[in-house]
């Protein structure tokens, strides 16, 4: 379902930036176990300042659903009681749609 790299040249330690990936059909049974992997992931990372901030890849997810959004929403709230910013990498055209529709959308759409 998903799991955590670092970018960058194999056999190269590199810590920037941290990414989260998501693959496959995301259930609401997954959320919470991705929530505590996120928590995980950033407690072991090297950088414990508030600025820091992961990658979220969800380019692998499938057929992205209501699911999927709440994944995306407990994520970022994970990331935030970790004093972590989430960056969404790669959001297929449907899950970019419902979390407009639901107000997540990363950036906000100008009123007309």
């Amino acid at each position: 379902m998903s799991s955590a790299r670092r970018a960058g040249l194999p056999g190269v330690d590199v810590t920037e930036p941290l990414v989260l990936v998501v693959t496959g059909p995301v259930t609401r049974a997954d959320v919470p176990r991705l929530c505590e992997e996120l928590g995980r992931l950033l407690r072991a990372a090297p950088d414990a300042g508030a600025a820091r901030g992961f990658d979220c890849d969800v380019s692998g997810i499938v057929r992205p659903g209501l699911a999927a959004v709440e994944a995306v929403a407990g994520l970022r709230l994970t990331a935030l009681r970790h004093g972590a910013l989430m960056r969404l990498r790669g959001a297929p055209a449907a899950l970019a749609e419902l979390l407009d529709l639901a107000g997540l959308a990363e950036t906000p759409r100008p009123m007309p």
